[in-house]
Formats: structure tokens, sequence, C-alpha cells
């Protein structure tokens, strides 16, 4: 894969749009290769199926016919993309479906390495924290593979959350009904402590977990049996209720085998019951750790409003992996971005920013004449596209 995305019949590329790609840029050599199959040369090569990629989830587009039509119509876009030759519906929509995908996920990976070693870390005295949770897809009738009930279809997305980072970290795609719990280890690396909520209690994947060296902090249900080892002291006039190394589960039936802590605290009228590996911490650490957990929500719904998850561009598994990863490429683009320019995390204020400087780059330069952005600003009509 060359150096740059940009080949030499390009016009222009806003500067602020270069500077959003650079990380792509710096990661190193190794990127498999997207050959054609048989003798018939490639009609959309990977550079330009990631550039139209990262330019709709960008330009928030509501199909993938409307970045068809942008494509088309608008100078800039169709340059970007694939120069002065334009992409066919047909063509873009086959690549989609069918290739891709191993050459997105290994620069989604190595872009993690690269954000994961820019960004600045938060609550490193917790330990290096993973939120895990999935999320459901809504999808339509004709994706067969999206099992999930009669008259409705669905995936679901696995997804690893490092909240230390603020960034996506892994993730797997399956049907809407596939179990969460046995993603647990395979998004855990050893050291690190996934923050999980009640679905995933599993008393076996709590004994697995800490054979592997991989911790925990997991909402469980109220209540589930405990058999107190040793009690530990509550402080007073504190959230803390409860904290006791225990067994957990019901003697033989569903016991763990290892010796886990417990802590409970109230916050409002709700009572928490968190079982934890981590016993280095102090009871309002597991709290405060929990907690934590809300933010990998709070990335699902930025991720699905404003990267494009609720407008399918693709039918297939196989599709909607790649439309996923290239969503989660543009979020680590801009979070890099953000970071590099502002001090701050991703924001839909900070996009729209960076849309709007790019356009204003483009007009400086002459690729948008003022004039002609000035009317169709005055039309209501967007600079940046004739869509």
């Amino acid at each position: 894969m060359p150096k740059t995305f940009y080949p030499h019949e390009k016009k222009f590329i806003a500067p602020s749009l270069c500077d959003l790609l650079n990380p792509i840029h710096a990661i190193p050599g190794g990127i498999p290769l997207l050959l054609a199959r048989g003798n018939k040369p490639l009609e959309l090569s990977f550079e330009q199926q990631l550039n139209a990629l990262v330019y709709f989830h960008l330009e928030e587009h509501t199909s993938g016919c409307h970045l068809i039509q942008c494509i088309d119509e608008d100078d800039f876009a169709r340059d970007f993309v694939s120069g002065s030759k334009g992409i066919k519906k047909s063509t873009f929509f086959e690549a989609i479906n069918s290739r891709g995908l191993e050459q997105l996920r290994y620069i989604y990976e190595q872009l993690q390495v690269q954000a994961s070693a820019f960004l600045p870390s938060s609550h490193t005295d917790l330990g290096n924290l993973i939120a895990i949770d999935g999320t459901l897809i809504q999808a339509v009738l004709s994706m067969h593979w999206a099992d999930y009930r009669s008259g409705s279809k669905k995936a679901k997305a696995h997804f690893g959350f490092d909240v230390n980072k603020g960034i996506p970290y892994k993730l797997s795609l399956t049907d809407g009904k596939a179990g969460e719990r046995p993603f647990v280890s395979q998004i855990l690396s050893p050291g690190q402590t996934g923050i999980m909520d009640r679905g995933y209690q599993c008393h076996k994947t709590f004994d697995t977990l800490q054979t592997d060296g991989k911790h925990y902090l997991c909402r469980i249900k109220a209540n589930t049996v405990k058999t107190i080892i040793q009690s530990n002291p509550v402080p007073e006039h504190s959230i803390i209720f409860y904290d006791a190394i225990v067994l957990l589960g019901t003697p033989g039936v569903n016991q763990s085998e290892k010796p886990l802590r417990v802590v409970g605290y109230r916050i409002g009228q709700v009572n928490y019951w968190i079982a934890t590996d981590r016993f280095d911490l102090s009871a309002e650490q597991v709290a405060e750790a929990y907690k934590l957990r809300w933010d990998i929500e709070t990335f699902f719904g930025w991720w699905k409003r404003h990267l494009r998850v609720y407008h399918l561009i693709a039918r297939t598994k196989y599709g909607l992996m790649v439309q996923i990863l290239a969503g989660l490429i543009t979020y680590l683009l801009l979070a890099i971005y953000c970071h590099k320019h502002f001090n701050e995390r991703v924001s839909i204020v900070r996009v729209r920013q960076l849309r709007n400087q790019i356009k204003n780059e483009l007009r400086h330069t002459g690729f948008i004449a003022p004039e002609t952005a000035h009317a169709r600003a005055k039309t209501g009509e967007n600079p940046h596209a004739k869509t």
C-alpha cells in the first residue's frame, strides 16, 4: 500500500483533512495487499474504498446512495475519493460487501496502538480498565444471518472500550441472539480489568479469568449466595455497606472455586453488588471503577448517532463489519485529531468544526468559489456538496 492516499491527479486536499489522515500514513509497512480476482483489474482500489468510507462517516451521509451521489456531483468529494473518474454505484456496493475487511482490520488495530500511545491516560490509579458490553444493531429482514426473533433481524457488536484512553479497543460481530459472556476472555488481555454489567455474571468465567491473569469488576444479582471467608471493615459515613472475601454461588451447584471479593454500595435508592478479584483496590475505588462502565454506553450513543450505524450500507455480515470498522477508524482518527488540536476527547462540536475548517480551506484556495459558497449558503444548500 502506498504511503499516501492521494494520486497525482488530485487537485487539492484541505490541510485539515490531510492532518486528520496523517496517522494512517504513519502506519508501518505490511498492510495486506488487496488484489483483483482473476485477470480483471480492480475498478475501486482499497485506498479509494477507505477514502469513501471515511468521507461517509465524517460527513454523516444518510445512505450509501447519498454518498455516491455526493461523489458524482461534488467536485471535492469526487477528487478526494476517486479522482476524476468517480465511482459506479454497483462497484461501490460490491466492494463494501466482498473485500477490504482484512485491510481495514489491520489499519484499525494499528491506529488503536497509535491512539493508545498518543492519548493521555485517566484513572491510572485504578489500573488498565476495559469496559465490556454488547450492543444491538437494527437489521433488515433480508439479512438472514442476523437471527434475532421472528419478524425481526438484528446484529450484535461485542465491544471492549479502553476507559483510560476513551477509545474502542476490540470488537466482534454476531447475530443478535448470540450470548455475550464467551467474548469476555477474547476481549481481555492479561493484566487488564474488565468492567461488566449483570448480564456477564458467570462464576465459572470468574474462575477462568483469575487463572488467566485477567481481572474483572462485574455487577451481580443482589440475591446471589455468598459464603463469607473474610469480612472487611466498612468505613463509616460511606456509600459502602458491604465488603467481604467470599465464594460466590450455591455449593455443589454453581459455586466459584476461587475466592473473590464482593463490594456492596448504595447510590440514591439503588444498591450495587460488585464481584471482583481486585483485592488491591479500596472499596470506594471499586465503586468508582464500576461507575466508569457508563463510558461505553456514552460511546455507543455517539457511535450509533454520528457514525451512521443506523444507516446500513451493507447487508452481508462481511459488509456490516466493513462499515463498522470504517466507522471506528474514523473515530480513532478524530480522537487523535481532537487531542492534538484541542486537548479534548471527541465531540460532535469538534467534528462540525473540522468540517467547516475543511470547507473554509477549500474556499480559500478557490476549490469552492466564494461567490458559489455564498449563493448556496443563502439558499440553505450545503456548500460542501450538491446533494
